[in-house]
């Protein structure tokens, strides 16, 4: 008597009829494709939403150090991966704070538009005397050129001639004169020299670039010009915000290296990556949390939000006591120093590289 088969619509390998599940790939047999299938299948596809989620979830917060040593020992089906938990949980955290950069992007345009404003209703009251005086005299020099320029062919005038007419609109003040020169004397010749169309040329020199820049310095006069045009502060700050996700993939493997050299003989570099990325999918759900609790359920007092934050450093601490099995005063020591590290030289020397690259590219 023969068995009824049908066939994977997956691999087209014939089956037994009524398996749930193909023997060779392991689709199910007789799943529909529905809106709630389709969520599912995408969710537990991309970022294991299963409930290896929810078994990894709890010792992930109540466990330091406890699913990167199981891990490391082989149980790597029974929890979550560890790169796929980070990547999961590191989405929901730039979600939630998302909407605090939305929020600290309006406020940073709108004391931006105030400046911009003043500048165009020529409030210079917090000038001096003489800087004012010397930029009206810029723009009066300016205007005397203009016909000059207009007309050079009926007057016949030269192009070097037209650019030494140009450079009697730069203004070079002595700094041996003692006239007041600060930067807000040079924001308001600038204004002068933008107001009359003066080229971008004009407006370096009068920013301070020498003649003979290079590339790069006059990538950075370009873009100084582009902020002071547009008061750009918002735009810096998304860019740098939008960089962080991209900036954490190196972060994170350097906090994994200090731990090899403070941990150098208790395992290979990959077994640091693994506790690291547990250790940043517990520091993210917290501050997940934190954020999400601040903005749409009630606002913690910022000592609550301090003691939060002094938390995490007691959590690495028993984690690499669980993990690396040392006597807790050193196991204390070693995550004194690597915070130390970390937090005041590695973070923000990265940040400042970000700050700059912003600038650059916003």
């Amino acid at each position: 008597m023969s068995i009824p088969k049908e066939t994977c619509r997956n691999c087209e390998q014939p089956l037994q009829e009524g398996y749930s599940f193909c023997p060779n790939c392991g689709q199910k047999t007789n799943e529909e494709l529905t809106l709630g299938v389709l969520f599912y299948n995408t969710i537990s596809n991309y970022f294991s939403f299963d409930a290896r989620f929810f078994k990894s979830f709890i010792p992930l917060m109540f466990r330091p150090g406890y699913l990167a040593k199981e891990f490391i020992k082989g149980k790597r089906l029974m929890y979550l991966h560890p790169a796929q938990m980070y990547l999961f949980i590191a989405v929901i955290f730039f979600f939630v704070f998302n909407f605090y950069v939305r929020d600290s992007r309006a406020e940073i345009d709108k004391g931006m538009q105030s400046i911009i404003e003043k500048r165009e209703n020529k409030d210079y009251s917090f000038f001096d005397k003489d800087s004012a005086r010397i930029a009206a005299d810029s723009v009066k020099i300016q205007k005397l050129i203009n016909p000059l320029k207009a007309n050079k062919e009926t007057l016949g005038l030269s192009d070097e001639e037209i650019k030494a007419l140009d450079s009697l609109a730069i203004i070079n003040v002595d700094d041996k004169k003692n006239l007041g020169t600060s930067f807000t004397f040079k924001e308001q010749e600038l204004d002068s020299l933008i107001a009359i169309g003066a080229p971008n040329e004009t407006l370096y020199k009068s920013m301070g670039m020498d003649d003979d820049a290079g590339y790069f310095t006059r990538k950075l006069y370009a873009q100084a010009l582009k902020f002071y045009k547009t008061m750009g502060l918002g735009q810096i700050y998304q860019t740098f915000i939008d960089s962080i996700p991209l900036a954490m993939f190196f972060l994170l493997p350097i906090f994994a290296f200090l731990l090899k050299i403070f941990f150098y003989n208790k395992g290979r570099y990959a077994h640091h990556l693994v506790f690291s990325f547990y250790y940043f999918s517990f520091l993210f759900t917290v501050f997940s949390i934190v954020f999400a609790v601040n903005r749409w359920v009630l606002d913690i007092p910022d000592v609550i939000d301090w003691l939060i934050a002094l938390s995490t450093f007691f959590y690495l601490f028993f984690a690499i006591n669980k993990f690396y099995e040392q006597h807790w005063i050193l196991s204390f020591i070693k995550s004194s120093v690597v915070s130390f590290l970390f937090l005041l030289f590695v973070l923000p020397f990265s940040f400042v590289i970000l700050g700059f690259i912003a600038f650059l590219f916003y």
